[in-house]
């Protein structure tokens, strides 16, 4: 279970305020890196996305336990990191939100499921699941069968020689 996830966007509350209308959840401020906000939709698993300025960078201090972040200039925005996300929302709602925004948004079938792509700002990708479609991601990932299937046996770490790594 992932409770919740960051991103860093262009316009923290602008990406904050259009998460939250989708996932039908609130807006706050998230004080420990300033600029952002966090989104939570009060849902039973405590779920949130927190959303930083572009260039956020968070870096381990060792002399504490938490993080300190810092600002970078130059970066690419384009990158690997996206989630899959549950929604209260149908397709149709979901898209007319994209085309106000100015956003991309498509209904993808990557394989034995469909999702919902929802470019954040052009250029960050997250993958809604709307009631009508998350049967069919479910059928898949939680059946070891379904994702062998497709994906193979499990890989054995090159380090512990198991499963998985552990």
């Amino acid at each position: 279970m992932i409770h919740h996830l960051s991103i860093a966007v262009n316009y923290p509350l602008r990406v904050a305020s259009v998460l939250a209308e989708i996932w039908k959840g609130k807006v706050f401020d998230f004080f420990p890196i300033p600029g952002s906000y966090i989104v939570i939709p009060f849902d039973e698993y405590g779920s949130a996305i927190e959303v930083y300025p572009i260039g956020t960078e968070l870096i381990p201090d060792w002399a504490t336990e938490s993080p300190n972040s810092k600002q970078k200039t130059e970066f690419s925005k384009f990158v690997a990191t996206h989630a899959a996300i549950s929604v209260p929302m149908n397709q149709e709602r979901i898209e007319r939100i994209g085309a106000r925004e100015g956003w991309r948004v498509e209904l993808c079938n990557p394989g034995p499921f469909k999702v919902i792509k929802f470019w954040v700002e052009n250029w960050l990708m997250l993958e809604f699941l709307t009631p009508e479609i998350i049967a069919g991601y479910l059928a898949f990932a939680s059946q070891p069968q379904a994702v062998e299937h497709v994906f193979g046996s499990p890989v054995q770490s090159a380090q512990t020689g198991v499963e998985g790594g552990e």
